[in-house]
């Protein structure tokens, strides 16, 4: 999906953490392909970004979910190479199925959120914001 000029593409992403690891997917399709990112993609016309979350996740990584809660939204307009991209990021619980990638995932795996490689798009600050939150539950 690519933004139109002066038009703002909604999309959401994902932090699911399955016995203390991070879901991570590598994306099989450009804009950086081979990169690993979070489980996420483009809200679809009439879908409610809750919805499109949990549709996402199932479609790249088998997993069922519930959105536990919203994490934050991003809006730095040069996050995605393809034009201003919002994205709305919620925590996520597994409720079922089993991680193995799908649609345009070409893999997915589980990683210690303090041994992420760099990601695509903005996901790494992303993560760094969560790893901070993290952190201060622990304190």
């Amino acid at each position: 999906m690519r933004s139109t000029p002066n038009r703002i593409t909604l999309a959401v992403d994902a932090l699911i953490m399955i016995d203390g690891k991070l879901v991570l997917v590598k994306r099989g399709r450009e804009p950086f392909k081979g990169h690993y990112a979070l489980p996420g993609g483009h809200v679809e016309y009439g879908e409610m970004t809750e919805e499109a979350v949990k549709r996402e996740v199932l479609e790249e990584t088998s997993l069922k979910t519930r959105v536990s809660s919203l994490f934050g939204v991003y809006s730095e307009p040069d996050r995605d190479p393809r034009g201003h991209t919002v994205s709305v990021v919620y925590e996520l619980k597994k409720v079922g199925g089993k991680l193995r990638s799908g649609s345009d995932a070409a893999e997915v795996e589980l990683v210690h959120p303090s041994r992420v490689p760099r990601l695509a798009f903005d996901h790494s600050e992303i993560v760094a914001d969560f790893r901070e939150k993290l952190r201060r539950k622990l304190d």
